[in-house]
């Protein structure tokens, strides 16, 4: 970790500039700019609660706070991800003429999304108030899945890029698993009283998902086998990319 912290603050000024460029492209010739960042998953909300209220609301508290749970977690992981993977290819002209750690480009990507989560996250607890919410102490708690998720979407954006390095088709994989992930994260709705749920927990996007919702609908302190499993997701993640970029950090120059 202190070796990390050491590079990030050596090459602290390229990290700047990524970060940066990468706002300045998502948002080029946009006129709401920043706000599609917090429009974006509010127009999703709306859609799916026109949709999935009559089915499934009636069992489910707060369906709204439910509802927009999911979404910006999912949301989250999705832009982390998808941006991340195409960290190595969109940035092959910089580190193939300057020596820096490839995992730069990643983390500026989480970053990005990070901060686009943070201001859609102002805006859900709005609608906490809104929606009678009880603001306690436990709260605080959920800064543990948001460190977890990140560390969980840099570890996902380093494998998803360096296979993007060799095989272009991960891109279209990866839509269709995003797709099966949208479906399988009980975003709109509950798997509380089926048999399987135990099953969900393979999820690491619904494991955070389940973990906000215990936290802030519940008002409960998910246990500590449950913090526990949100680590192992972040570490694994982690580690896998890490060993990835380690083992081919020489080959990537190759297929660039």
């Amino acid at each position: 970790m202190n070796k990390l912290i050491q590079t990030i603050k050596k090459n602290s000024f390229l990290f700047q500039q990524l970060v940066h460029r990468d706002f300045t492209q998502k948002y080029k010739r946009s006129i709401l700019g920043m706000g599609w960042s917090v429009l974006s998953p509010l127009l999703t909300l709306l859609i799916m609660k026109v949709i999935f209220t009559e089915f499934f609301a009636r069992d489910i508290d707060h369906y709204t706070i439910y509802l927009f749970s999911g979404n910006i977690i999912l949301s989250y992981y999705k832009e982390a991800t998808k941006n991340g993977m195409s960290s190595l290819v969109d940035n092959a002209k910089i580190f193939t003429k300057i020596n820096v750690p490839k995992y730069m480009f990643t983390l500026s990507k989480n970053v990005s999304a990070l901060v686009n989560f943070g201001l859609t996250l102002i805006v859900y607890f709005v609608f906490c108030v809104i929606d009678g919410i009880q603001f306690w102490p436990g709260m605080l708690m959920l800064v543990f899945p948001v460190v977890c998720l990140l560390i969980f979407n840099i570890g996902v954006g380093m494998i998803l890029s360096a296979l993007f390095v060799f095989f272009r088709d991960v891109r279209y994989l990866y839509d269709v698993f995003l797709t099966l992930i949208t479906y399988m994260s009980a975003v709109f709705y509950s798997v509380e009283r089926y048999w399987f749920k135990r099953y969900f927990l393979l999820n690491p996007v619904y494991v955070y998902i389940k973990y906000f919702r215990t936290i802030v609908i519940d008002g409960k302190i998910p246990s500590l086998p449950y913090h526990l499993l949100c680590a192992l997701y972040a570490a694994l993640a982690i580690l896998i990319g890490s060993r990835i970029y380690k083992k081919y950090n020489h080959q990537f120059l190759y297929y660039l």
